[in-house]
């Protein structure tokens, strides 16, 4: 409970523990000018005029809506259908507060339920939460439950380089002060037969993404026996459009399967908030942060929902969780459970066949120009890599300023051996007649 000084005593009793002499000390760090009373504020505006005002700084933005979109690397551009906000506006729904009374939060209860189930059924786990922030801190959080879960506390945590590049910083930044050895992703050019050699007895888990950050599909199969023979955990980085199309994780051993839900009917949204999804073997539910809700009966034999199987130190007792992350983005685990419900099995594999065909179409004249190549040595989904015979930064700008078109991910940015490639993303909001100008653009850009 925080608590609020009501006295001068009291106050003064605050202040000289935290070592200030008064309450304007707390406000040092703010430059003079800026302090209220003497703010420098224009004169206001009506509500008419500042709704013009902000609709015209809105439209000094570049999004989606307005332009042919390329870039990918981990927030994507797929349709969301308009029946998910219309619904999400309602009352009821716009808490993510944790539903510990269930006799007063069984609608909220039953759409985590709902959510962890068509999860499990996505990714072929047994258990999943609901949920984390966004795929980073999901995917720092397998570390700290294999961490948790091995007697021996093992150190060694082994990172495929091909894990998007934030999510292994966010990981390093997470598990700092723990005494962790996160080792494999030193040398990018690592593939999954080094990764393999660096596992031994301190290894807790090993950690793949798949379709990686270069949008490739790894083939995994055979990797869990490898890692489970030296008595680790296989976490699986995954993208849930492409699992509409793909084997799902667990049907090739894995342990953990984590990710970012933000293509499950989220908005870019300038980078969120997003949807970090969790799912493992029941064997390790009890070390899973987050929430978990199970089925239950009722005296009277009715069917209804609770938190289960978690312990309380997950909620409550700091100093003995294993994790500290306790809320969750319960908005955005609802919006991914309407996107689900409304496509459908066939509808999620609709989408991610249309991603596979467009993308490859883009692929495959991409690499017909003169000066351009892609890499095609492993199947994609949605994603690939051109090779540029210019800076990418040099080509992003011409697309932008002269064809009006968003491009890729510059790819050197975070692997210098990839200096001059780009990473394309196409998904089913992209047109023909989008793709084919961009490819005109690329053939004009690169004479």
């Amino acid at each position: 409970m925080a608590y609020y000084p009501h006295s001068d005593s009291d106050r003064a009793a605050m202040l000289k523990t935290i070592g200030v002499k008064g309450i304007e000390d707390l406000f040092s760090d703010v430059p003079a000018r800026v302090r209220f009373p003497k703010l420098n504020l224009p004169e206001p505006l009506s509500e008419m005029e500042t709704m013009r005002e902000m609709m015209d700084l809105a439209w000094a933005n570049a999004d989606a809506q307005q332009f042919p979109l390329f870039l990918g690397a981990g927030a994507y551009n797929h349709y969301s259908p308009s029946l998910i906000h219309q619904l999400l506006l309602r009352g009821e729904f716009l808490t993510a507060y944790t539903p510990y009374q269930p006799e007063i939060s069984q609608g909220t209860l039953q759409a985590i339920f709902e959510y962890q189930s068509m999860i499990c059924a996505l990714t072929g786990m047994q258990a999943a939460n609901a949920s984390h922030y966004d795929g980073a801190t999901s995917m720092a959080e397998a570390v700290i439950m294999a961490y948790s879960h091995s007697r021996e506390k093992r150190q060694k945590v082994v990172l495929s380089p091909a894990i998007h590049p934030q999510y292994r910083a966010v990981a390093r930044t997470y598990t700092q002060g723990m005494g962790l050895n996160l080792v494999g992703d030193e040398d990018a050019k690592t593939d999954l037969p080094a990764l393999l050699k660096l596992v031994d007895q301190d290894t807790a888990i090993v950690i793949v993404q798949s379709p990686n950050f270069f949008g490739q599909v790894e083939n995994l199969d055979g990797l869990a026996a490898q890692v489970h023979a030296a008595g680790a955990l296989l976490c699986v980085v995954a993208e849930p459009i492409s699992l509409g199309l793909l084997k799902p994780p667990g049907a090739y051993g894995a342990d953990i399967v984590v990710g970012e839900g933000q293509s499950l009917g989220i908005p870019l949204s300038y980078g969120g908030p997003y949807l970090g999804f969790f799912a493992t073997k029941k064997d390790y539910v009890r070390k899973m942060a987050g929430r978990l809700v199970g089925e239950a009966k009722d005296k009277d034999g009715r069917q209804g929902y609770v938190l289960t199987l978690a312990t309380r130190e997950q909620h409550i007792k700091r100093e003995k969780a294993t994790s500290n992350i306790c809320t969750n983005q319960g908005l955005m685990a609802l919006a991914a459970t309407m996107y689900l419900a409304t496509l459908g099995k066939n509808g999620l594999r609709q989408v991610a066949e249309l991603c596979w065909h467009k993308s490859h179409y883009a692929a495959q004249h991409i690499g017909k120009l003169k000066g351009w190549s892609v890499d095609t040595s492993k199947p994609f989904v949605k994603e690939f890599v051109v090779k540029c015979p210019r800076p990418v930064k040099d080509i992003n700008s011409a697309l932008f300023d002269e064809w009006e078109i968003i491009g890729g991910y510059d790819l050197g940015q975070d692997y210098p051996h990839l200096k001059n490639h780009m990473l394309v993303c196409v998904t089913e909001m992209n047109s023909r007649e989008e793709i084919d100008e961009l490819v005109e653009a690329l053939g004009e850009i690169g004479k």
